[in-house]
């Protein structure tokens, strides 16, 4: 299962840094609403990311023993 965690792992990497690059626009255009919008959608997947990399990262070192 731990190929399961690192794959949903990568999928809240890529959807974070969609997200950054989406708020970065927004923020260069001037539109500081929707770029604080999508800073907190990117914040909310790096978390779902790190937890789901961590959970991953546990299973997988326990089967090196």
């Amino acid at each position: 299962m731990p190929k399961d965690k690192h794959h949903k792992a990568a999928e809240h990497h890529d959807h974070a840094s969609k997200a950054h690059k989406a708020a970065a626009e927004h923020h260069e255009k001037g539109n500081q609403e929707e770029a604080a919008k999508h800073s907190e959608i990117a914040h909310e997947h790096s978390t779902k990311a790190h937890e789901a990399s961590t959970e991953a990262h546990g299973k997988s070192t326990s089967h090196k023993k």
